[in-house]
């Protein structure tokens, strides 16, 4: 693969990150909850859900947003 670990070039690890606060922000206005509420999950289950979302959109925000700041970095040290 090299030495930049990825195939993909800044703009898919600015998807990524994106992505992550995407979830993020749809969990904490609640909106996961609501749209499982509609389709008629309830209780515990949309607990476990809501954490999972949270979870996995947590590390594409933190993992996706270091490869944006190491990438950004890399670019700065080149140019600057």
């Amino acid at each position: 693969m090299g030495h930049n670990h990825s195939s993909c070039g800044i703009f898919g690890v600015f998807l990524g990150f994106l992505t992550g606060v995407f979830w993020l922000v749809f969990v904490a206005l609640h909106w996961v909850t609501i749209l499982l509420g509609a389709i008629g999950l309830t209780g515990f289950l949309v607990t476990v859900i809501n954490f999972l979302i949270a979870l996995i959109g947590l590390l594409a925000f933190l993992i996706f947003g270091l490869c944006v700041f190491k990438k950004a970095w890399h670019l700065c040290k080149h140019h600057c």
